[in-house]
């Protein structure tokens, strides 16, 4: 009887001989079937888990460029704001006054022209904040709101309407200005004062008949 290098007992084993009789053997059976047991029972339990195809990562880099250029490209708007303040990320309702002149809007807009000497004025963000709150109600009356936050540019607008400081102008679609505010104006009360213009009951009036 002897011992493997485990401490189990192991048998002699018979070897069959070339010469036709058998000749005992002292060695152990081989362990390649327990240790290739046990290898693959630790790998089922094995903590790491892998997807069942495909890479985790690209080894070109493609994948991942194309999402790196997609996170940039709508961090790029945002970032561009906050370093002007002056450009909100909505660009549809609200936009900067740049050269624009109120003859682009004559019956088709009516522009609301918010001033202020520099765009870290709180009475001109809380007053982007309400426009922006308030786009749907806007929109539906043909409003479109132009930003003027430098006063150095000497802008068209800032030139023909010479605001102090913070200011709200609403001009309505005949190019009169209607409404000047020194303070900020929620949506609804800038919603009512349009919705009293003859212009605008005319088009109340309209679109019930049309109806």
């Amino acid at each position: 009887m002897q011992y493997d290098v485990h401490g189990f007992a192991s048998a002699p084993r018979r070897v069959a001989r070339w010469g036709g009789g058998e000749r005992n053997d002292g060695h152990a059976e081989p362990l390649t079937k327990r240790l290739t047991l046990n290898f693959l029972v630790t790998a089922r339990i094995s903590p790491v888990a892998f997807p069942p195809s495909g890479s985790i990562f690209n080894p070109t880099g493609d994948r991942m460029t194309r999402t790196l250029a997609l996170v940039f490209s709508a961090l790029i708007p945002v970032a561009a704001w906050a370093a002007d303040g002056s450009l909100p990320a909505d660009e549809g309702l609200i936009q900067p006054a740049g050269d624009s002149d109120l003859s682009e809007f004559l019956w088709i807009n009516r522009p609301i022209v918010v001033f202020a000497d520099t765009p870290a004025d709180p009475r001109f963000q809380q007053q982007i904040d309400m426009l922006q709150s308030g786009e749907a109600m806007l929109l539906e009356r043909d409003v479109v709101v132009l930003t003027d936050t430098d006063p150095a540019a000497r802008s068209a607008l800032r030139t023909k309407l010479r605001p102090r400081g913070f200011q709200l102008v609403f001009v309505d679609k005949d190019g009169v200005v209607k409404l000047r505010k020194p303070f900020p104006w929620s949506v609804r009360e800038l919603s009512r004062s349009i919705d009293k213009t003859p212009m605008r009951e005319r088009e109340i009036r309209e679109r019930r008949q049309s109806n």
